[in-house]
């Protein structure tokens, strides 16, 4: 695998029902894009789906890995160092992500038992907006149509949206994204069509998927309306990932403070 392809693993996380809470709970120390990186990966190979980790990191479990097995690919920061015209390093250095193939699944090492602690994600909204910077307010617009706002650092949803938490998301995801630096986002039928719509309803996706709550055929209808038979770019869904993974990990609550 030489180049991550965000794109069409957002495609199958929305068109296939199941795969999002499968990858959360077998690879959830890794951010949501290479969650799904990695199940692909398994599948294309026949991989059983099992939990992951560097070669050292099972070496540390008391395993080892088999004999020709080979490793499958994450994206991971990289640094860098620049060089000058004449191709010799300046002592500046910057950092990338590209793919790097670290890892080996539980089911291509052998030795010492080992048993996968699953974990359900959970996600507190008070403590996510905390964590964000954003206030959510009393709902203030005449229009019925509207199910919800956002407004630089400001959202509120409608008192009789048909599914508050995902509209909920969904404009958070405005605000995280910086759409709403640009003045007043709402959302009705009748919204100009947007590929801020596409992230900020991505985002409302892919986080119902993980926290297992209703809406996500709704979202899908949303998602696919917006993009009337266009493909998510690249970009787009790489926009998409970061911010559902950051707008989950604002919400986790430490076991300390439950």
């Amino acid at each position: 695998m030489e180049k991550a392809n965000f794109s069409q693993l957002l495609n199958d996380a929305v068109n296939q029902p199941g795969i999002i809470s499968q990858c959360y709970s077998t690879f959830h120390g890794f951010s949501i894009g290479n969650q799904l990186l990695a199940y692909t990966q398994c599948l294309a190979r026949n991989i059983p789906i099992g939990p992951i980790g560097t070669f050292n990191k099972w070496k540390e479990l008391g395993r080892s890995v088999s004999k020709g097995q080979k490793a499958i690919a994450l994206v991971m920061p990289v640094t860098v160092n620049k060089k000058d015209a004449a191709g010799e390093k300046t002592g500046d250095v910057f950092r990338m992500f590209a793919l790097r193939n670290n890892w080996f699944v539980l089911s291509q090492t052998e030795g010492e038992d080992f048993v996968n602690e699953v974990i359900t994600p959970t996600w507190d909204k008070a403590t996510a907006l905390e964590a964000l910077g954003i206030t959510e307010e009393i709902f203030a617009l005449a229009n019925g149509n509207v199910q919800g706002y956002a407004q630089l650092n400001t959202i509120a949803i409608n008192p009789v949206a048909a599914l508050p938490h995902k509209t909920r998301f969904h404009e958070i995801a405005h605000v995280v994204l910086g759409h709403t630096q640009e003045g007043l986002v709402t959302d009705s039928e009748f919204t100009p069509r947007d590929v801020r719509e596409v992230e900020a309803e991505g985002v409302a996706y892919i986080l119902c998927a993980l926290l297992s709550l209703p809406g996500l055929d709704e979202s899908r209808g949303y998602i696919q309306s917006w993009l009337q038979g266009e493909e998510v770019t690249e970009k787009t869904a790489q926009r998409i990932f970061s911010a559902a993974n950051k707008i989950l990990e604002a919400g986790q609550v430490k076991p300390a403070e439950k």
